[in-house]
């Protein structure tokens, strides 16, 4: 529908018409930053491609009078706001809509409350929005857009500019309960244009608070104090001043390439800083437990304090229930403004408040007494009221929720950083987020990248890859095979530097780490039986090297010394307390280090020489007390009898067995893990809930099987219902015909059967005629005898039946000469189709 221009949208024209020669230049740049970071440069006062005009509702494409006066009334007050403040820049009170519908700014919010938990809370509504939707700059920058679109305009093409951006967010937010504003003012170009290119990750930050945060986690309260120093007191001060001096150059010098690098960092003057129109949302405290006031920016998602220098200044605010013109001075930006929206004197409002209800009342009042007292009773006033929303109420699918970037994917360049979002089954490898950082500003050389991953059969969570140094360092969420939490490692070959730490509590032998070298190998445990909390093998080196390109044709490593420790176990003295046990395989030797007592400052231990053939009875070396080492602490302890050392010495000899399989199943389980990640990362697979029908492709076979079920025996079902012969082959013992005289028969039957119904609906027709006949020469009679006492009424009412009735007579006439004239047809018909059914042509 046409609509006539108004003065605000004519001077904009005027602005447009004046803002070509910065679109030419300025604007180059302004597009290569939106670049990194998926906006879509388009002119979003350009009336959008979206259908024909109907489909949409009426109320996007006409105003009800309740509209129409509020347009009213937002002229007059624009008209009276240019006359007082000529130096400043137009309102948006009345934008088109997506039908070219003039509409207050007001009414396009639709405040919604969605069923989704995270739609709740202001953080998951802001995060929500700026996935979703593709940035539209405004062209020209520092104009208002002629067109505001509809919050569901904008969900279904996933586009659009701040406004509608914040026009989106607010909806969702007061649905939520928030006291949220839209605000129409001033912002710097980085915002306008969702440049984030200087800013850090927020992902990084957060990355590098949780390093800062376990580093101070592991630093002990208690500790060994250091040793005395015994150095000059001349010498550390001489050493300190010199220490002094290097420390105050390097950070002279730190300083000044700080200042250097923010010197080339620094953007270039922007000639339009503090012109450049941008939308966002206020936040009122009170509403939501919310403590104090703050923005929120919706290209973005973050949240801000009303003091940012981002922020330049306000020109408007509206909620669904008024619009406010902001009164203060913004030459600080928005540092000093007041946000208190009843003080009149900082905020002037387009619709009246209870105070200007309780004045105009009492005024009407005094009018009223002094001109006319005899009146008995004035109508009270009324406030006008904001009219209902014109929008139709938002949805969000399911699918769209869960897709949330436009197309699955989303790029945002930060400062020395890439972040990357996908939707969840977007990649093969269930991958959600990227996160990519840089050593320079071009975001040309990596250094770092880390992965999210969801719904991943293996169940790895995370994965962070140092490219300097080609490490990998592999999450895993609780649930996998061995129990596997994180793996690091440069390459999946066997025998080279890794270490793999386990969820010790899923795992029988406690298992917490290890740790593996070319030559070593190093397990720590975690709460067992037998207080074993460490191991640590060495193996000899192989003459040649011996890794086998399959992971599955592995030999093992020979042992050459195993060093196991012990916690303290208090059911025990402390000097048969083992507290470690050193296996020296290819020495022949076993050494035991027991537990201190708390009185005293040395350890007693025990040293072992095994002796050749040890088991064997015929060829056994004789033990001898030489082949025992021992120490014991306390020099009145009776020393151990030699029969309960060699028995000790056996005990251990097995031990020792029992220890090196065990390490051979260490090595069995590393090749094992290696192979199935292996084949994994060859053979990816996601998890697929059985309630997600869309991609559980079982469920959906299952499904279409049970729909193609129903639809054969659907068919089936009209077949037996046309089928003649189905009624006469049920009478039968057997369902199918075996001779000549059978289908002659049933033929018989079929024709007969045929007969009898036209003849049944023959008699049927002809008795109904005869009722109706006769029922009309009774009414006749009746006529002919009480035709001098009827009334008018009684003889339209006679005439109305005859009517009928001979239409009744009619009719039936011509269905019982059409029975007639079709019945030899349907009977020769039906007797061709019986001699062509391939079930009695053989026979007929």
């Amino acid at each position: 529908m046409d609509v006539e221009e108004t003065d605000n949208q004519k001077e904009m024209k005027r602005e447009e018409e004046g803002g070509e020669g910065y679109r030419d230049g300025d604007l180059q740049e302004s597009e290569d930053a939106m670049s990194n970071n998926d906006i879509i440069p388009s002119v979003c006062s350009l009336r959008p491609e979206m259908g024909t005009e109907e489909e949409f509702p009426t109320s996007y494409k006409e105003n009800s009078p309740h509209e129409n006066q509020l347009l009213e009334m937002a002229e007059n007050f624009r008209c009276q706001y240019v006359h007082l403040h000529p130096e400043r820049k137009p309102l948006l009170l009345c934008p088109l809509n997506e039908c070219g519908t003039k509409k207050f700014v007001s009414t396009t919010l639709q405040p919604t409350l969605l069923s989704y938990p995270e739609l709740y809370n202001w953080h998951g509504c802001a995060s929500f929005v700026c996935d979703h939707l593709c940035l539209d700059p405004l062209d020209p920058p520092s104009s208002l857009p002629r067109q505001l679109f509809s919050p569901t305009w904008v969900l279904q093409n996933q586009r659009g500019s701040s406004f509608d951006f914040s026009t989106l967010l607010c909806s969702f937010l007061l649905g939520a309960g928030y006291n949220a504003y839209c605000v129409s003012g001033y912002a710097v170009k980085e915002m306008c244009l969702l440049d984030q290119s200087r800013q850090d990750c927020p992902l990084k930050v957060r990355q590098e608070k949780e390093w800062v945060e376990e580093e101070k986690k592991q630093s002990k309260k208690y500790s060994v104090k250091p040793p005395r120093d015994l150095r000059s007191g001349f010498q550390k001060q001489q050493e300190a001043r010199r220490q002094a001096e290097v420390e105050a150059m390097m950070a002279q010098k730190k300083e000044e390439e700080e200042r250097l690098r923010e010197e080339r960092e620094r953007p270039p003057p922007d000639p339009l800083l503090g012109q450049r129109v941008h939308c966002w949302v206020l936040i009122l405290a009170g509403s939501r437990e919310v403590p104090e006031n703050f923005f929120v920016d919706p290209l973005t998602g973050k949240s801000f304090s009303t003091g940012d220098p981002s922020f330049l200044g306000i020109e408007s605010v509206w909620n669904h229930q008024n619009y406010w013109v902001n009164m203060q001075s913004c030459h600080n930006g928005c540092a000093e403004m007041t946000f208190d929206l009843s003080d009149a004197t900082r905020w002037e409002f387009l619709l009246p408040g209870d105070i200007a209800l309780l004045i105009s009342a009492m005024k009407i009042q005094q009018e009223s007494e002094d001109l006319e007292e005899e009146e008995e009773e004035e109508d009270e006033p009324k406030v006008f009221e904001m009219p209902p929303t014109w929008v139709k109420p938002i949805a969000i699918s399911q699918r769209d929720m869960e897709t949330r970037c436009p197309g699955g994917k989303k790029v945002i360049m930060y400062r020395k950083a890439k972040l990357e979002k996908f939707a969840p089954y977007l990649l093969h490898d269930g991958m959600v987020t990227c996160l990519t950082t840089f050593t320079d500003l071009e975001c040309k050389y990596p250094n770092a990248m880390r992965q999210w991953f969801q719904n991943r059969q293996d169940r790895l969570e995370e994965r962070e890859l140092d490219v300097v140094t080609n490490m990998t360092l592999e999450r895993f969420r609780p649930g996998r095979s061995h129990a596997l939490k994180t793996h690091r490692y440069v390459t999946m070959e066997l025998e080279t530097e890794r270490q793999m730490e386990f969820y010790s509590h899923a795992r029988a032998d406690g298992l917490a780490e290890r740790q593996e070298l070319p030559s070593e190998m190093t397990e720590s445990f975690q709460e067992r039986s037998d207080f074993l909390y460490y191991r640590h093998v060495i193996f000899h080196e192989r003459l040649e090297k011996a890794v086998a390109k399959e992971l599955q044709d592995q030999e093992h490593r020979h042992v050459k010394k195993i060093v196991e420790r012990f916690h303290r176990d208090r059911s025990k003295p402390a000097n048969e307390d083992v507290a470690e046990r050193v296996f020296l395989v290819s020495e022949n030797r076993i050494e035991l280090t027991y537990h201190r007592e708390d009185d005293r400052i040395t350890a007693a231990w025990r040293s072992f020489v095994k002796p050749s053939n040890l088991g064997d009875t015929k060829n056994q070396q004789p033990f001898t007390p030489e082949m025992v080492s021992i120490y014991q602490v306390d020099p009145f302890e009776k020393p151990s009898k030699h029969l309960c050392m060699y028995e000790l010495l056996v005990a251990l000899t097995k031990e020792e067995e029992t220890v090196v399989h065990r390490v051979m199943e260490s090595e069995a389980e590393v090749w094992e893990i290696l192979a199935t990640r292996v084949q994994e990362e060859s053979n990816m697979e996601l998890l697929i809930s059985i309630y997600n029908t869309a991609r559980n492709e079982k469920a959906r076979l299952h499904r279409e099987a049970l729909e193609r079920m129903a639809n054969e025996e659907r068919l089936r079902q009209e077949e037996k219902e046309l089928d003649f012969l189905v009624p006469f082959l049920n009478r039968l013992d057997t369902p199918e015909i075996q001779s000549r005289q059978l289908a002659l028969q049933l033929r018989n039957d079929c024709l007969a059967a045929l007969k009898q119904q036209i003849i049944d609906k023959t008699n049927l027709i002809q008795a109904r005629f005869e009722k109706e006949t006769q029922q009309l020469e009774e009414k006749q009679q009746w006529y002919q005898k009480n035709r001098l006492s009827m009334t008018k009424q009684d003889e339209e009412e006679y005439l109305s039946f005859c009517s009928k009735a001979m239409f009744q007579i009619h009719t039936l006439k011509l269905r019982l000469s059409r029975q007639k004239e079709e019945a030899p047809q349907k009977y020769q018909l039906l007797d061709q189709t019986l001699r062509q059914d391939p079930r009695l042509a053989r026979f007929l």
